[in-house]
């Protein structure tokens, strides 16, 4: 299974490419919507690629303060320091 660390973000565009679905980011974001696992399998720490948050079946809010406690830096829902937050597969 791929986990991105705790405090790290991964975009959906990585994390499709990592399992093989070449532009496949509209799938990861359908996938990561249907998880019914969130604390099991972190669907929050998947990201826009322009560093946006994005959005989160919980709701932005939700999503913003998960990764804001586990570190990430958001700013106007942005992912500060976008490129060194990035965790890449």
């Amino acid at each position: 299974m791929l986990k991105v660390p705790k405090g790290k973000v991964t975009t959906y565009k990585e994390l499709a490419e990592s399992v093989g679905l070449k532009n496949g980011q509209r799938v990861i974001g359908r996938i990561m919507n249907q998880n019914q696992y969130p604390v099991i399998i972190p669907c929050h720490r998947v990201v826009k690629s322009d560093g946006n948050v994005g959005g989160y079946a919980y709701g932005q809010d939700v999503k913003t303060s998960l990764l804001s406690k586990e570190g990430v830096k958001i700013k106007n829902g942005k992912v500060l320091n976008f490129e060194r937050s990035v965790y890449r597969f």
